[in-house]
């Protein structure tokens, strides 16, 4: 059975996941701590980032590649189109999502949890001891400005920008190209997660995210859309935990 070495709250991580839900594929979850756990994903795969997918005597990281593993493991249904010009699309929309829409998002999260300490807390792995979790949770919120200054406002508002964009298109259509699912939807998704969380991410963080952005009235539709997506996966949902 394949093997997924994940942070659960990774964005990336959950790309991978929604692949393999997609493609129906059964496989294991393995939770890295971070710090001593990514000491065994470096002797599995010479790096330390996450995701790591062992399927097999194939051992691969990064979220792109395991995504093109899974589709020629498993072609149907099919993530990347046969038509050229839409496979272009799909690979344009993944690249900018995995890159510009991945470190906006990043930072805006960093930056909401760098003020609200109850977000702080929620993000934290399950097993960090009570008194680290205690401490984190206690910091002030003077001593995080720094993570606060993270995202400036010309990168939140063309972040916004490009987020309204996506939520007006997403009023007129299922997908982002074509009429079928697509790598393209899901990797836009999984970076959507980091700004208000889906259901999957656990009670303590669902409907959590980055203020500003995951309340915006002109975004509910792309939250919308995403919710719907996680929904239609879950049905398929084969891991083992």
């Amino acid at each position: 059975m394949m093997e997924l070495h994940q942070f659960r709250h990774s964005a990336f991580c959950l790309k991978v996941r929604m692949v393999l839900q997609a493609k129906g594929l059964t496989y294991q979850v393995v939770e890295v701590t971070p710090g001593l756990g990514q000491l065994n994903v470096f002797r599995l795969s010479g790096q330390r980032q996450v995701p790591v997918l062992v399927d097999g005597d194939v051992v691969l990281a990064d979220s792109s590649t395991i995504a093109r593993h899974l589709e020629a493991k498993q072609p149907e249904p099919a993530l990347i189109p046969v038509d050229p010009q839409q496979a272009a699309q799909v690979y344009l929309i993944e690249d900018w999502a995995d890159t510009t829409l991945a470190r906006a998002g990043r930072s805006a999260l960093l930056q909401a949890a760098a003020l609200d300490s109850e977000l702080r807390l929620a993000l934290l792995p399950e097993d960090l001891p009570t008194p680290l979790r205690q401490v984190m949770g206690d910091l002030p919120g003077g001593l995080l400005n720094g993570a606060s200054e993270i995202i400036g406002q010309a990168e939140r508002v063309e972040l916004l920008a490009s987020l309204e964009q996506l939520a007006d298109l997403m009023q007129k259509r299922s997908w982002l190209v074509g009429d079928a699912m697509s790598l393209a939807d899901l990797a836009v998704a999984a970076q959507i997660s980091l700004m208000r969380f889906p259901a999957s991410a656990g009670a303590a963080l669902a409907g959590k995210g980055v203020f500003g952005l995951s309340d915006h009235p002109r975004l509910q539709p792309l939250f919308h859309w995403r919710d719907q997506l996680e929904l239609l996966l879950l049905e398929t949902d084969d891991s083992v935990r």
